[in-house]
């Protein structure tokens, strides 16, 4: 029973939909078990490139099932916008499974989220205003709406009354705004109810009879582990877990079932929204990171902050997740630097720390502490085998995985679908 999840090493937008995308045609099914239409993934195909937002990778892959697990959040108006574009350009979507048991992010999510991110004005975490973090917050709180509430109209009227006596008093008498009817926001569901009813499942027991039939799959984390809601850069995090236990929750699938983690590793760091970040760069190598890089979130628009490659994340990453494998991606874009700087630890009130902090306070003070690796000015877009590559893009990528803790078994050296080196099978 070959399962594999696949997750972010660093703060999302690694590179996940290239490495499941690669990955497709050797699995049976590709399955996001946690996240929303707030993390995007591109994936290049042939001349086509796509954004992904709320759709696992995989619904690329002729002959894989992608799947949406219970853990994601689904707005229906996106999930079918995103399947429509996708019929469009001829890719084929009905194998599509999604769980029953997903829930809804519903019109007055959205509205909770973007009103309250106003209102926190300076004090903001970031978000991205998509209603994920009120969704997930209504499935703690047990008043959340899903899949398979879209199926009785006697269950949604009830619980979207229930839900909106809560949130309207919130909107109408703190935030001064209207209330939400019931009414609507129930007859506004219900609409997408026949839309979408053909890809609604059991996932959770597709996918553990698909193992014990020994088909591959493959679990689909939608940001990285630095937004882990328990293990990431608390408060600045998604509301949800992408780090690997995440996978297990997010689908039904017992641990046990897992033989491979492979983390995504960009070959330098990148993150979108506010919080905390050692090695972010506000001068020209920064500007030549985004440029070069082409770091603009898919699914949010805005420019990623831009930094050298942090060590002491990476061996967080392989620690919380335990890790058995990286997909390095992007050492394309540091060709033409003369020397690379890399993080190899922090400097916090006077004193050395190679592992990452518990302390929030302490991260945000967190000083890079650097070596300079010798950089190399070769292209390397057409390297097939990792000898291919100039000796000092070799001694990089060897230096970033004695540091990291965890073999290097792939590496991206271009956007295309075939720009991958593949050191180690994952399979």
């Amino acid at each position: 029973m070959p399962a594999l999840v696949l997750l972010g090493a660093q703060w999302g937008d690694e590179g996940k939909g290239k490495a499941t995308d690669l990955l497709g045609g050797s699995v049976d099914y590709v399955v996001r078990y946690q996240g929303g239409n707030n993390a995007g993934h591109t994936v290049v195909v042939g001349d086509q490139k796509y954004a992904l937002h709320l759709l696992p990778s995989g619904i690329l892959s002729p002959g894989c099932v992608p799947v949406i697990g219970n853990g994601v959040v689904v707005d229906p108006s996106v999930l079918l916008s995103e399947l429509s574009g996708l019929n469009e350009r001829g890719v084929d979507t009905s194998k599509l499974l999604i769980s029953g048991n997903a829930h809804i992010i519903t019109p007055y999510n959205v509205t909770v989220d973007k009103v309250t991110e106003r209102f926190l004005g300076k004090r903001k975490i970031g978000t991205t205003g998509r209603g994920i973090g009120p969704t997930y917050a209504d499935k703690i709180n047990r008043v959340g709406i899903r899949v398979q509430d879209l199926y009785d109209e006697s269950i949604l009227q009830q619980k979207v009354e229930a839900a909106l006596d809560v949130k309207n008093q919130l909107l109408t008498k703190l935030y001064n705004r209207r209330a939400i009817s019931a009414d609507q926001v129930v007859e506004e569901l219900l609409g997408y109810a026949a839309q979408i009813e053909s890809y609604v499942a059991d996932t959770t027991l597709i996918l553990n009879d698909a193992l014990d039939q020994d088909k591959v799959v493959l679990f689909e984390g939608g940001q990285g582990t630095l937004l882990d809601i328990d293990h990431g850069t608390y408060p600045f995090v998604t509301s949800s877990n992408p780090t690997a236990g995440g996978a297990c929750t997010g689908t039904g699938v017992g641990p046990t079932k897992i033989s491979r983690v492979i983390g995504i590793l960009k070959a330098y760091t990148t993150r979108v929204g506010a919080g905390p970040f050692p090695t972010e760069l506000f001068d020209a190598d920064g500007e030549a990171l985004r440029r070069i890089g082409g770091e603009r979130g898919v699914t949010t628009g805005r420019d990623r902050r831009c930094g050298w490659f942090d060590a002491v994340i990476a061996r967080y990453a392989t620690r919380v997740n335990g890790l058995t494998d990286f997909f390095l991606t992007k050492l394309d874009v540091l060709t033409g630097w003369e020397e690379i700087p890399v993080c190899v630890a922090y400097e916090i009130d006077g004193k050395r720390v190679e592992e990452l902090p518990y302390s929030q306070s302490d991260f945000h003070h967190a000083k890079p502490v650097y070596e300079t690796l010798p950089g190399w000015s070769e292209d390397i877009t057409g390297a097939k085998s990792f000898s291919d590559l100039p000796k000092n893009a070799q001694n990089y990528v060897k230096a970033l995985e004695e540091m990291s803790g965890a073999p290097i078994s792939a590496i991206g050296v271009g956007p295309g679908r075939d720009e991958t080196i593949q050191i180690n099978s994952f399979l």
